[in-house]
């Protein structure tokens, strides 16, 4: 595609540009390459640890768009090819963390680290270099919203204003220093302010991204397949495991706590649009994501049963769900934000971009691509006997 073609919101042509995307072999970063390649003529310095999730963009050589993507394996805490690689792109996006929420109150200074220092020097070296920046944050950094804090059949917990999450009002408030779940969002939120700082004091252009769980193929690990079989990814990977291994949905504390949740393919759309649109992004912080899809999380693991025997052809479970408590769950130490409804009038305005895809939707994407990849593996590992 030839890049005269293309034009931004304002009309203005769009330029070819070099992104440095630190995290590329994530689950994101992996859409956002697809994304790019396939529609721009950007080429994308490609950091990470980890490649398997890019690996069908990378080779053969046949590809398109052979030569516009370079894969660096690089850990960036420690390593100094990095400002190198930010001062030969245009623009970086940051999409490094640990981001498991069963990490933030286990591996609480890995978190801090991981989140805070381990992204000090690439701020520092886009704000010295005049470069662009894209840093993901997170909407865990809200916390707990202020109708949290009211008597569970407070009238005023029905007001928007006390529960809607906005960029540039709302507060955000974490629970006590020895609930260490808030770890990460501590840590993403002072990285945030020394951003904004930045820009303030030394002119760095930055645009922050806070994503309301996106959802998609790709997205965290099936403990024992693809994954640690220790270890506990995120809601949405934890009741596909289940689904996959016949076993009954854990319910955390009962499943009351409420979540949007967005399909990756719009989001990234939204990601676009902060590309290649600087004048309308620069400065700016946006919520991403869909506040029609809002569920608890029991009437998600509902939900996700249903779709998984649609996909599968299975029938589900005489009882699908059990409740576990926190603790036994995640460990001492752990705490949760009840809602996370996104308020979208920022970014509709600077950049009219809307959500368009169904929770439905996007679980059956979701769930065809998980039941496709990974039920045969897991048939295999379930039926192989553990030595021990």
């Amino acid at each position: 595609m030839s890049s005269s073609t293309k034009v931004d919101l304002d009309g203005n042509p769009i330029k070819a540009m070099t992104i440095c995307m630190i995290g590329a072999g994530g689950f994101i970063g992996s859409h956002l390459c697809e994304k790019l390649l396939s529609t721009t003529s950007h080429t994308i310095l490609a950091v990470d640890v980890y490649n398997d999730k890019i690996k069908h963009l990378l080779e053969p050589e046949s590809l398109p768009w052979n030569g516009r993507i370079q894969f660096h394996r690089i850990n960036i805490k420690h390593d100094s090819r990095l400002e190198g690689l930010i001062k030969m792109a245009d623009l970086t996006i940051n999409l490094a963390a640990i981001c498991t929420p069963a990490d933030y109150n286990t591996r609480p200074l890995d978190t801090i680290y991981s989140n805070f220092i381990d992204a000090l020097p690439v701020v520092k070296y886009c704000s010295e270099n005049n470069k662009r920046l894209i840093h993901f944050s997170t909407c865990e950094i809200y916390g707990k919203t202020i109708g949290s804090f009211l008597p569970k059949d407070h009238p005023l917990r029905q007001d928007p204003e006390f529960f809607i999450l906005k960029e540039d009002v709302s507060p955000c408030i974490f629970g006590p220093i020895e609930k260490q779940r808030w770890s990460y969002a501590c840590a993403k939120q002072l990285i945030e302010r020394l951003i904004y700082a930045e820009g303030a004091e030394n002119g760095l252009e930055f645009t922050i991204v806070r994503p309301f769980n996106w959802i998609g193929p790709r997205m965290d690990f099936i403990p024992g397949v693809d994954g640690p079989s220790e270890g506990v990814p995120r809601v949405l990977a934890c009741f596909s495991n289940n689904l996959l291994r016949g076993e009954p949905l854990k319910l955390v504390d009962g499943g009351e706590s409420q979540r949007t949740f967005i399909y990756i393919k719009d989001a990234i759309e939204a990601v676009m649009l902060m590309i290649e649109n600087p004048a309308r992004a620069n400065g700016q912080i946006f919520n991403v994501g869909n506040p029609n899809n809002e569920v608890t999380v029991k009437q998600l693991a509902e939900m996700m049963t249903e779709v998984y025997s649609k996909v599968s052809g299975e029938p589900s479970l005489e009882s699908p769900t059990i409740d576990v408590s926190s603790k036994e769950f995640y460990g001492e130490g752990y705490d949760d934000s009840d809602k996370r409804i996104p308020d979208m009038t920022i970014i509709n305005k600077q950049l009219g971009w809307n959500p368009k895809t169904s929770l439905w939707d996007l679980l059956e994407s979701t769930l065809t691509y998980q039941h496709t990849t990974y039920a045969e593996a897991v048939k295999q590992a379930i039926a192989k006997p553990t030595s021990s």
